[in-house]
Order: C-alpha cells, then sequence, then structure tokens
C-alpha cells in the first residue's frame, strides 16, 4: 500500500455559532489543508501529483479570500448586506477545522481513496479526519 500526500491553503474569515469564548468574533485563518490518498501503483504510479495536487487546490480556492458562515447562523438581513458587498460562502456545518477535515475528506474521496485529511487553523493546531 502507498501513500500520496499533497497540500493546499486558503486565506478565510470565519466565526463561530454559539461560542463563549474568542472565536465567537469574526476573525481569519490561513487554513493549510493536507490530503493523503492510499492505494497501489498501476504502471508504477498511483496518481499523477499535478492531478493531485489541481484537485486539492480547486477546492481550497473555492473558499480562499471569502467569508465562510454557517448556514442560518446570520440574521438574514445581515446576511443580505453582507453578501452584497463580500463573498460569502455557506457551508452546512460549524466552521470548525474538524468539520472542514470531514468536508475536505468526502469531497476529495469522490475522486480518491483518502487516507486522512487534516487542516491546520494555524500553524500549531490541526484537526484530523482519517478512514
Amino acid at each position: 500500500m502507498y501513500i500520496l500526500s499533497t497540500e493546499s491553503s486558503f486565506d478565510a474569515a470565519h466565526f463561530l455559532t454559539n461560542y463563549d469564548g474568542k472565536c465567537k468574533n469574526i476573525h481569519g485563518h490561513r487554513w493549510r489543508v493536507i490530503l493523503e490518498i492510499k492505494g497501489e501503483p498501476k504502471n508504477g504510479m498511483l496518481v499523477d501529483f499535478g492531478d493531485l495536487k489541481k484537485d486539492l487546490k480547486e477546492a481550497c480556492d473555492y473558499f480562499d479570500h471569502t467569508f465562510i458562515v454557517e448556514e442560518g447562523s446570520l440574521n438574514p438581513e445581515l446576511f443580505e448586506l453582507l453578501n452584497k458587498q463580500f463573498v460569502l460562502r455557506v457551508v452546512p456545518f460549524r466552521t470548525t477545522a474538524e468539520n472542514f477535515s470531514k468536508y475536505f475528506f468526502d469531497l476529495m474521496n469522490q475522486k480518491y481513496d483518502v487516507e486522512s485529511v487534516s487542516v491546520y487553523e494555524t500553524p500549531n493546531n490541526k484537526a484530523e479526519y482519517r478512514r
């Protein structure tokens, strides 16, 4: 069994709803996403690294320089005002590193046999979702 790994990153803002701490306020991260896939090579190659990198980068670019919002977490009027001026990305989950690791795992697992996805929201703090 072989494991291939690649990474990408994006800069985005978010906040945590119903949370009593600093993260209840809007703040930003340089989110770092590390993808590991597994398998047996065919013709000496599991997958072209260029394809793997491109696919993860596209997934990360969707969130780059946006305000990521948990569905239903903003007052509708505020949402409309923000959405007129900024790029909002609405997700159906709480915007934690844990949930993003599962989000990227499920997304990339549609094309690859994913072993794990790690998401760093700071250089020292990561969440990992693995098979």
